[in-house]
């Protein structure tokens, strides 16, 4: 756990992207197997210790401490695992377990022996190393490393190609034994030919508002409001994956089973409403994140998946093929198919900029977030190359809202306020209508982590309520019904635009202007 407990302190500590990459690159090629290849599940999000809960932890906290200074040091250090690694009172430190053995005895050991393994380790470990251990366990790490930051730190440390290690992680498991026996030139490159494995997207590049493309050059689509996926059939093994790679096909039966075929498709993940027409994100937020979907949540949202491109027919790889090409082989694919799972998107039809700008200015109304130029000769290429394909996304809503509560962050940000619930007037009171945690600069969150402390009504556990007198400009890309959330409704994407010091709370936003911004169903027809 030492080198585990090492690397962890050090990512929550190094802001730089670079300095991540760097300490990362350390850990994979001087800790052995298979501690490595179980911090790289971790860092990637790979590995689920379900065993340990954080309900669990508070109950072993509390039965070693006084339950009311653990009270107090958790509302003022704001994130369960440190409080707990500095609170616990062990015998002092010695040798701890290695990272593979904290794993395997998890993995095997039984509901109830799980808290007699957890404190047995925390007895004898340091405060950094109980962080680390504790952190394992609950899933939550919030070191500022993403899947794909871990994998290209990976690919830099042996100097392979990201692309190449991408292609072949869904074919492997944790503790990626035959991985790191290709990156160390023990072995060949695994071979996922016949897997349905993830093959990097290939992304395009915001336009500026001012930016002027030659259109007879480029294929223009819309950009529909869902997530971008890959469909892979292959093998007679179906598989769904986002555009982090992650394998979502537990989440979409319904569309992996449509997926008779052979072939890797890229296209948006969409549910379709009763008049048939792409249903708002909203309908398909609610089947996201779902380990099993009944019955009802199938019928009620049915999901498809509108095909962009096409990178293998059968076993051929076609991506390096222009996209002109590509666009005639997707059409016949998609046309021999014949599932209403999977549809083609629709080529927009432009002769100027004018009309195309005109174009993007309706999207809003159509339930369409924006528009997609790519160049018909473009190959697909992994990554995000500029100057092959663009996207011009419409432009977000805004709304001046009020500040009701403020929680503590986590990470680098665990000693700020940094997490804010706003609201919107009903009648005489505020109902929370969204939460944002960026969009503001760090001297900005230092003065509304000092107005939260100076003007705080109430504290439940690391949130605090605070006077209802701070406006914030809020900008977000849609809003919702939702009647999970007391006001009705949720936003998309919100994010602190701007700190209104200057206007009146009662000048904010009421509820019934938020209502107008939901958008009405409708088709591009």
């Amino acid at each position: 756990m030492t080198p585990f407990a090492e690397l962890l302190d050090g990512l929550v500590y190094t802001p730089s992207r670079n300095g991540k990459l760097r300490l990362m690159g350390r850990y994979f090629t001087t800790v052995p197997d298979p501690d490595r290849g179980w911090g790289l599940a971790a860092l990637t999000g790979g590995l689920s210790l379900a065993s340990a809960k954080p309900a669990m932890l508070r109950a072993l906290a509390a039965e070693r401490t006084d339950p009311v200074l653990f009270a107090l040091s958790y509302d003022y250090v704001g994130d369960l695992a440190e409080t707990c690694a500095l609170i616990w009172p062990g015998d002092g430190p010695r040798q701890a377990p290695r990272l593979s053995e904290v794993v395997d005895a998890l993995g095997l050991a039984a509901r109830d022996r799980v808290p007699e393994l957890l404190a047995g380790w925390l007895d004898g470990m340091t405060a950094g190393e109980r962080w680390a251990l504790l952190k394992l366990v609950t899933g939550g790490l919030r070191v500022g490393v993403s899947a794909r930051l871990a994998k290209t730190a990976l690919a830099e440390a042996f100097d392979t190609p990201l692309d190449e290690i991408e292609e072949v992680w869904h074919g492997l498991k944790p503790p990626y034994g035959r991985l790191f026996d290709w990156l160390d030139g023990r072995e060949s490159k695994p071979d996922v030919s016949g897997l349905p494995t993830f093959r990097p997207f290939m992304l395009a590049h915001p336009l500026e508002d001012d930016v002027r493309l030659d259109l007879g050059a480029y294929q223009v689509e819309w950009k529909w409001d869902g997530i971008r996926v890959q469909l892979a059939s292959v093998g007679g093994e179906r598989r769904l994956y986002s555009r982090s790679g992650d394998d979502i096909s537990a989440t979409f039966p319904d569309v992996v089973e449509a997926a008779a075929f052979e072939g890797v498709l890229d296209g948006e993940l969409l549910v379709r409403a009763p008049d048939g027409a792409p249903a708002p994100f909203n309908a398909l937020q609610q089947r996201l994140n779902r380990k099993t979907v009944g019955r009802k949540m199938l019928d009620q949202h049915p999901a498809f998946v509108c095909a962009y491109d096409i990178l293998f027919d059968g076993g051929e790889d076609l991506r390096a093929l222009p996209l002109s090409s590509r666009r005639d082989r997707l059409e016949d694919f998609v046309a021999r198919t014949g599932s209403e799972r999977l549809t083609l998107s629709e080529l927009v039809s432009v002769d100027e900029w004018e009309h195309l700008a005109r174009l993007r200015a309706g999207t809003r109304a159509l339930g369409i977030e924006g528009l997609m130029l790519k160049r018909r000769d473009s190959a697909y290429l992994g990554g995000r190359s500029k100057g092959p394909w663009y996207k011009w996304k419409r432009d977000p809503l805004t709304a001046d809202v009020v500040l009701m509560y403020a929680q503590r962050g986590h990470g680098k940000r665990s000693s700020y306020y940094s997490d804010y619930t706003f609201g919107a007037w009903r009648d005489e009171s505020l109902v929370p209508v969204g939460k944002a945690y960026f969009g503001f600069t760090d001297e900005e969150l230092r003065e509304l982590d000092r107005w939260v402390r100076n003007h705080t009504t109430n504290r439940f556990g690391p949130v605090r309520e605070v006077d209802k007198d701070l406006v914030l400009e809020v900008a977000f890309d849609s809003i919702h019904p939702s009647p999970r959330h007391k006001s009705g409704v949720a936003m998309r994407f919100p994010r602190i635009k701007r700190i209104r010091w200057d206007k009146p709370a009662r000048e904010a936003d009421r509820l019934e202007a938020l209502e107008r911004m939901i958008p009405a169903q409708a088709s591009i027809a």
